[in-house]
């Protein structure tokens, strides 16, 4: 995520794409409700194929903030860390 927020256009550090790199996105600014509600934007929910029904789990690094995962995607790297813990 680091790349993406400092990726500056004009920087010569970029290693000279004009584009951010591949697979960062900033998706914009939501707003927190009443109820501590937000709106994932709809490019957000089209990229990662979030739709009505999904589970969503939320984590949480004090000095990093704040990650959205889909419960699908969460069980797929603990899959993945507990094969790889077996080897």
């Amino acid at each position: 995520m680091d790349d993406l927020i400092a990726y500056e256009r004009d920087d010569t550090d970029n290693l000279g794409l004009a584009v951010p790199p591949k697979g960062k996105h900033i998706f914009g600014m939501v707003k927190v409700g009443d109820k501590g509600q937000i709106v994932i934007p709809a490019k957000a929910r089209k990229i990662f194929d979030i739709n009505p029904g999904d589970n969503l789990i939320v984590l949480g690094d004090e000095g990093q903030g704040i990650a959205i995962i889909k419960e699908k995607g969460l069980l797929g790297l603990l899959n993945n860390a507990r094969m790889k813990k077996q080897d």
